[in-house]
């Protein structure tokens, strides 16, 4: 018998016509797709040749300029990890204290460079449809302590850019965009990553787009970069001097070379999801209580994440029960994002982390279920998933 319970526990007893999708090998909810070895040695070679092997070097540079040609923006800070990226992102535009409103619906990260900066999170509510905040919401929640609103392009989706920029310039708050996820996402020909103050992007192994660990930063002019980069090097100007307090934030050589070879790869990887999305969208059509995002008009998707909303009382079991039966299969999904940040009980006794105050939030992290998505998977890999769910929703 399936089980029910909405908290999960122990994993359902599958029927035998179930079992018969178990893989052989686990199909993890990711997987990077690798450069050719041969072209990372001949990087290798040159860097072992130079023994340069971090703080500004060749690759460094030759990779910030290639990826802000990609990017179609101009002044890009390569970082050693996207988290480090957002605690300077606060501290170039002076942000040290009061509250940011965000997201609670993302990975802690962001939650978290808050803390670190001495700065209290205001939890707002997401949108239902694209996971994003809602900027009628955030407005809502601005008070004379807010500094900034820091919101998250979920799984890709762009976040309504012009209404919160609208809600920012009204209260004169800054707008720093965490676009970890965002990688390549343009909306009506433009970068995402061009819009408000500051963009946050992460090339963490299991993003779309990866230099193993790593990160940038996107800034608008100049100066700002300028800025930036004395920041994520202990605030050195030049060999004597130091402008300011900063960090030990810079990419290595070894992470520049992989993520230029990365660049050589992004648009096939991007389109074997596009094509793979495609199959999940219409191999789950009309599977009762299984939701799927769709594409957004004027916008070119990146195919990060593969999301479903898993209904309870339509498809027959709880999300849990289908996350247990699938990796029962040797099929591993992710919870993302559950739980909350505003569930860790680092913040869950802030006025805005109270779940009434966060409904639509709460009612996703519950039901949402990432399944299996990369360039390399396997065409039939994925139409065998969707049956898995397909037919584990009828055994109920």
């Amino acid at each position: 018998m399936l089980t029910r319970n909405e908290n999960g526990g122990s994993g359902p007893a599958l029927p035998a016509r179930i079992k018969r999708y178990r893989f052989p090998e686990p199909v993890w909810v990711t997987r990077p797709t690798m450069p050719p070895l041969e072209k990372y040695q001949e990087h290798l070679r040159s860097i072992w040749e130079t023994r340069w092997l971090t703080n500004n070097g060749r690759l460094h540079e030759t990779f910030e300029r290639r990826l802000g040609d990609y990017l179609g923006v101009e002044h890009v800070s390569l970082f050693c990890n996207g988290t480090i990226a957002l605690v300077v992102a606060l501290q170039a535009l002076r942000i040290h204290e009061g509250e940011v409103i965000t997201t609670p619906f993302t990975f802690p990260a962001t939650a978290h460079v808050l803390y670190w900066n001495r700065i209290r999170p205001v939890f707002c509510d997401i949108d239902e449809t694209t996971f994003n905040l809602d900027p009628a919401r955030v407005e809502r929640l601005i008070t004379q302590d807010t500094k900034a609103i820091l919101p998250v392009h979920v799984f890709g989706t762009p976040c309504d850019t012009e209404g919160l920029e609208a809600v920012a310039r009204r209260h004169g708050l800054a707008l720093i965009y965490d676009a970890a996820h965002a990688f390549g996402v343009r909306c009506r020909e433009r970068a995402i990553v061009a819009s408000g103050d500051l963009s946050v992007l992460s090339f963490h192994a299991t993003k779309l787009f990866t230099s193993i660990e790593g990160g940038a930063l996107v800034s608008h002019t100049a100066a700002q970069k300028e800025r930036i980069d004395f920041l994520k090097n202990f605030g050195f100007a030049d060999e004597e001097t130091v402008i300011g307090p900063g960090i030990n934030g810079k990419m290595n050589e070894f992470q520049a070379a992989f993520g230029l070879l990365q660049l050589d790869v992004i648009e096939g990887e991007i389109a074997n999801r596009r094509r793979l999305t495609a199959v999940y969208r219409h191999e789950l059509a009309g599977t009762p209580g299984i939701r799927l995002q769709e594409d957004l008009p004027d916008v070119e998707h990146n195919y990060a994440y593969l999301p479903v909303l898993v209904d309870p009382d339509a498809y027959g079991m709880t999300r849990d029960a289908l996350y247990d039966a699938l990796k029962s299969l040797n099929i591993f999904a992710r919870k993302y994002f559950y739980p909350l940040c505003s569930q860790f009980p680092c913040y869950m006794s802030l006025p805005s982390a109270d779940p009434k105050n966060l409904p639509v939030a709460e009612r996703v992290t519950r039901r949402i279920l990432c399944l299996p998505l990369y360039g390399t998977l396997e065409e039939e890999a994925v139409r065998t998933i969707c049956a898995a769910v397909r037919e584990l929703g009828a055994a109920r």
